[in-house]
């Protein structure tokens, strides 16, 4: 059997579809070790793989509470913060990956460490990718403002500076493409369909669509009425008080049930007396509820978003960063939701409506759901990860 080292950086949306994929390559006798951070070890721990914690290299915690509501939607600024990281951990996972020898390097696709050290060790690679795979043809969904676009163009200077980092500590990477494109070179595993992926014939048999990693749900919940609407904008940036309220006055006084996760950073006592029908918690089951669900307020997320239309719920969705919008994009190209430019309580509460009384939502989102179950799923996954061991 082999061994196979992770790496992921610390996110949800980035470690969650790895871990049936795990489970799946320790069940078959496989040896795994996870590289990642504190906050996952009992999830990681539980599916199976031996856990070793980089929190003290983790960039991202010595931002300031401001600096942190911009990752993702700053490009100069998450940039600096995967180079701090990257080179932080250069010494230790070198030596680590020499000690060990693995069969396999496993790595998301913005834990840039990961293929460096392969192939500065002639280790074989795999890139996990969470998101759309990236390349000039599918980016053309990614669509920008223009003063996106201007940030963009501004930033390029302290964005090249960082690469040039890299550079001279020995790492092969030429621009920023090199950490957010695709390469058609590198096996590639993507956690969707190639129907729902945007222009998936444009990549390389390289590339296994596997579809969405779809963890068990612990439990069950109760449907309470007979339409189920849940909302939920993820567990990062999700300190959105008046958001919340916006979804709380949109929906009250409908026939309605409405679960509302507003995650730990909002203090539920804030809301006060909540109208009849409507339930909210720091966090919840969200596999549960989506099982009961007929439809779902997000941030369009891609975890968040498979999740939803894996059970062929369609969405009503508030992106907030480019990524989110991207999906949202091609959400809503295939029918399966509507994509909100406005968050006031009449606009949320008539496309919930819409999307709760037209058929055609909860049919194209049934389409894009039976395009995910056809998909080989972890156990893919973890056989493309096998053709690419060593030996």
């Amino acid at each position: 059997m082999s061994r196979i080292v992770f790496f992921c950086i610390p996110a949800h949306g980035h470690t969650n579809p790895t871990l049936e994929v795990v489970r799946e390559l320790v069940s078959r006798g496989h040896e795994v070790l996870y590289y990642s951070y504190r906050m996952f070890q009992e999830k990681i721990e539980a599916a199976g793989a031996v856990f070793v914690a980089c929190d003290e290299f983790d960039a991202e915690r010595h931002l300031t509470p401001r600096e942190g509501t911009r990752i993702g939607s700053d490009l100069a600024l998450s940039t600096r913060v995967l180079v701090d990281t990257t080179l932080a951990l250069d010494e230790m996972v070198c030596a680590g990956m020499t000690r060990l020898r693995p069969d396999c390097i496993v790595a998301d696709s913005m834990a840039v460490w990961g293929k460096a050290v392969a192939m500065k060790l002639g280790i074989p690679f795999v890139c996990s990718t969470t998101t759309f795979a990236f390349n000039q043809y599918s980016a053309k969904i990614m669509k920008r403002s223009v003063k996106e676009l201007f940030s963009m163009v501004f930033s390029m200077s302290a964005v090249n500076r960082q690469i040039k980092r890299l550079q001279e500590r020995g790492y092969p990477v030429k621009s920023i493409l090199d950490i957010i494109a695709s390469d058609d070179r590198t096996d590639t595993i993507v956690y969707t369909s190639p129907q729902f992926q945007p222009c998936a014939e444009t990549f390389s048999g390289k590339y296994a669509f596997v579809g969405p990693s779809i963890r068990p749900a612990a439990g069950k919940v109760e449907k309470a009425r007979d339409k189920l609407v849940y909302i939920s904008m993820g567990t990062v940036n999700n300190d959105l008080l008046p958001l919340y309220r916006s979804c709380i006055d949109a929906l009250k006084d409908t026939p309605w049930q409405v679960i509302l996760s507003v995650g730990q950073q909002v203090d539920i006592a804030g809301f006060g007396p909540l109208p009849e029908g409507i339930t909210v918690y720091p966090s919840v089951d969200q596999i549960a509820v989506l099982e009961q669900a007929d439809a779902f307020v997000s941030h369009c997320g891609m975890n968040s978003t498979s999740e939803s239309l894996y059970f062929g719920v369609p969405l009503v969705m508030l992106p907030r960063t480019t990524e989110q919008g991207g999906v949202a994009a091609r959400v809503e190209a295939l029918g399966a939701g509507i994509h909100l430019k406005s968050a006031t309580p009449q606009a949320i509460r008539e496309a919930v409506r819409k999307v709760l009384e037209e058929p055609a939502y909860r049919e194209n989102a049934a389409r894009i759901a039976e395009g995910f179950r056809s998909c080989p799923g972890a156990k893919g996954a973890a056989d493309k990860i096998e053709s690419c061991c060593k030996g």
